[in-house]
């Protein structure tokens, strides 16, 4: 390993944009529209969203299927790479968690 490297600081530089990890965890949950998602994270912008969509997409880490009707339809879904890391975010908010109630005692 190179000094300084470290894939744990890539990993997690990746997903602490803005909400990635909380849409990984969504998607988790099964294929969602692009409503559901604003609806599911009412605190991050319209902008915002469908920039860490992109990236997400970019990544490899969720896929997006548009169907060709009007109004627009747009779904979004884990990839095998997404479905591979979720666990790990999981463990992360479990982890957070236990800080939190940690933190509150």
């Amino acid at each position: 390993m190179e000094k300084g490297y470290c894939p744990v600081d890539t990993f997690i530089n990746f997903v602490k944009g803005k909400r990635k990890a909380t849409i990984i965890l969504h998607l988790k949950q099964g294929t969602k529209r692009y409503k559901e998602l604003i609806q599911l994270l009412p605190d991050i912008s319209d902008r915002m969203l469908s920039k860490n969509l992109k990236e997400l997409e970019e990544a490899g880490i969720i896929s997006r299927k548009a169907y060709p009707v009007i109004p627009p339809k747009v779904e979004y879904s884990l990839t095998d790479l997404g479905d591979e890391i979720s666990p790990i975010l999981k463990a992360m908010l479990k982890g957070g968690r236990i800080f939190e109630k940690r933190m509150e005692d």
